[in-house]
Protein backbone atom coordinates (compact mmCIF):
# COMPACT_ATOMS: atom_id res chain seq x y z
CA UNK A 1 0.00 0.00 0.00
CA UNK A 2 1.26 3.52 -0.60
CA UNK A 3 2.15 5.93 2.12
CA UNK A 4 -0.41 8.74 0.94
CA UNK A 5 -3.17 5.57 1.14
CA UNK A 6 -1.75 4.59 4.51
CA UNK A 7 -1.83 8.61 5.65
CA UNK A 8 -5.65 8.82 4.37
CA UNK A 9 -6.76 5.82 6.27
CA UNK A 10 -4.80 6.69 9.59
CA UNK A 11 -6.43 10.20 8.73
CA UNK A 12 -10.19 9.46 8.35
CA UNK A 13 -9.88 7.07 11.47
CA UNK A 14 -8.76 9.89 13.65
CA UNK A 15 -10.84 11.63 12.36
CA UNK A 16 -13.51 9.92 12.94
CA UNK A 17 -12.52 9.47 16.95
CA UNK A 18 -12.08 12.61 17.16
CA UNK A 19 -15.91 12.99 16.53
CA UNK A 20 -16.06 10.51 19.06
CA UNK A 21 -14.22 12.57 21.32
CA UNK A 22 -16.34 15.57 21.25
CA UNK A 23 -13.26 17.46 19.74
CA UNK A 24 -14.42 20.96 18.16
CA UNK A 25 -15.39 20.80 14.64
CA UNK A 26 -12.77 23.41 13.79
CA UNK A 27 -10.03 21.54 14.78
CA UNK A 28 -11.10 17.66 13.20
CA UNK A 29 -8.70 18.52 10.13
CA UNK A 30 -5.67 19.47 12.27
CA UNK A 31 -6.55 16.14 14.46
CA UNK A 32 -7.00 13.70 11.21
CA UNK A 33 -3.55 15.22 10.12
CA UNK A 34 -1.45 14.52 13.45
CA UNK A 35 -3.12 11.17 13.46
CA UNK A 36 -2.02 10.61 9.57
CA UNK A 37 1.58 12.15 10.25
CA UNK A 38 2.10 9.92 13.25
CA UNK A 39 0.93 6.38 11.31
CA UNK A 40 3.24 7.57 8.98
CA UNK A 41 5.93 7.75 11.03
CA UNK A 42 5.07 4.24 12.40
CA UNK A 43 4.57 2.86 9.67
CA UNK A 44 7.89 3.92 7.49
CA UNK A 45 9.87 2.93 10.63
CA UNK A 46 8.36 -0.95 11.24
CA UNK A 47 8.86 -1.35 7.55
CA UNK A 48 12.63 -0.11 7.30
CA UNK A 49 13.44 -1.69 11.20
CA UNK A 50 10.92 -4.22 11.79
CA UNK A 51 10.86 -3.03 14.96
CA UNK A 52 7.31 -2.31 16.45
CA UNK A 53 8.30 -0.68 19.79
CA UNK A 54 10.95 1.83 17.82
CA UNK A 55 8.03 2.62 15.46
CA UNK A 56 5.61 3.42 18.48
CA UNK A 57 7.93 5.70 20.25
CA UNK A 58 9.35 7.98 17.52
CA UNK A 59 5.83 8.18 15.93
CA UNK A 60 4.49 9.23 19.35
CA UNK A 61 7.00 11.94 20.17
CA UNK A 62 6.64 12.74 16.57
CA UNK A 63 2.95 12.93 17.46
CA UNK A 64 3.62 15.06 20.69
CA UNK A 65 5.77 17.19 19.20
CA UNK A 66 3.15 18.07 16.60
CA UNK A 67 0.44 18.40 19.06
CA UNK A 68 2.64 20.80 21.24
CA UNK A 69 3.21 22.65 18.34
CA UNK A 70 -0.46 22.93 17.29
CA UNK A 71 -1.73 23.87 20.62
CA UNK A 72 0.59 26.57 20.92
CA UNK A 73 -0.96 27.93 17.07
CA UNK A 74 -4.23 26.83 17.34
CA UNK A 75 -4.73 28.21 21.04
CA UNK A 76 -6.30 24.75 22.11
CA UNK A 77 -4.91 22.31 24.70
CA UNK A 78 -2.44 20.04 23.06
CA UNK A 79 -4.75 16.85 24.15
CA UNK A 80 -7.06 17.67 21.89
CA UNK A 81 -4.89 16.54 19.34
CA UNK A 82 -2.93 14.08 20.89
CA UNK A 83 -5.69 12.15 22.58
CA UNK A 84 -7.48 11.50 18.51
CA UNK A 85 -4.30 11.11 16.92
CA UNK A 86 -3.13 8.27 19.93
CA UNK A 87 -5.96 6.51 18.30
CA UNK A 88 -4.00 4.77 14.99
CA UNK A 89 -1.00 3.85 17.28
CA UNK A 90 -2.73 1.78 19.96
CA UNK A 91 -2.24 -1.88 19.68
CA UNK A 92 -5.64 -2.99 19.80
CA UNK A 93 -5.00 -5.85 17.94
CA UNK A 94 -1.99 -7.29 20.43
CA UNK A 95 -4.46 -7.02 23.20
CA UNK A 96 -6.96 -8.41 21.43
CA UNK A 97 -4.59 -11.81 20.68
CA UNK A 98 -3.49 -11.84 24.09
CA UNK A 99 -6.86 -12.21 25.23
CA UNK A 100 -7.47 -14.77 22.32
CA UNK A 101 -4.52 -17.27 23.30
CA UNK A 102 -5.36 -17.23 26.61
CA UNK A 103 -8.82 -18.06 26.46
CA UNK A 104 -7.79 -20.81 23.82
CA UNK A 105 -5.34 -22.15 25.66
CA UNK A 106 -2.23 -21.28 24.24
CA UNK A 107 0.29 -19.96 27.28
CA UNK A 108 3.47 -19.28 25.21
CA UNK A 109 1.97 -17.38 22.73
CA UNK A 110 -0.28 -14.92 25.32
CA UNK A 111 2.80 -14.45 27.06
CA UNK A 112 4.73 -13.21 23.59
CA UNK A 113 2.23 -11.72 22.66
CA UNK A 114 0.96 -9.97 26.11
CA UNK A 115 4.96 -8.46 26.59
CA UNK A 116 4.96 -6.72 22.38
CA UNK A 117 1.89 -5.47 23.98
CA UNK A 118 2.91 -4.27 26.58
CA UNK A 119 6.44 -3.45 25.36
CA UNK A 120 4.42 -1.16 22.64
CA UNK A 121 2.56 0.25 25.58
CA UNK A 122 5.61 1.22 27.39
CA UNK A 123 6.26 3.16 24.18
CA UNK A 124 3.73 5.26 23.57
CA UNK A 125 4.37 6.28 27.39
CA UNK A 126 7.83 6.84 26.91
CA UNK A 127 7.10 9.13 23.90
CA UNK A 128 4.66 11.20 25.28
CA UNK A 129 6.91 11.89 28.75
CA UNK A 130 9.68 12.71 26.33
CA UNK A 131 7.79 14.86 24.06
CA UNK A 132 6.37 16.84 27.07
CA UNK A 133 10.01 17.28 28.52
CA UNK A 134 10.72 19.71 26.20
CA UNK A 135 9.97 23.29 27.68
CA UNK A 136 6.96 25.17 26.67
CA UNK A 137 8.75 28.28 26.15
CA UNK A 138 10.74 26.93 22.33
CA UNK A 139 7.30 26.21 21.14
CA UNK A 140 6.26 29.72 22.04
CA UNK A 141 9.13 31.46 20.58
CA UNK A 142 8.26 29.11 17.06
CA UNK A 143 4.81 31.49 17.49
CA UNK A 144 6.51 34.88 17.34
Amino acid sequence: MSYVLQFFIAAVATVTFAILFAAPKKELVFCGVSGGLAWLVYFILYRQSGNVVLGSLVATFVLTILSRILAVARCNPATIYLVSGIFPLVPGAGIYYTAYYLISGMPAKCSAKGLETFEIALAIVFGIIFGFSIPETLFHKRKQ
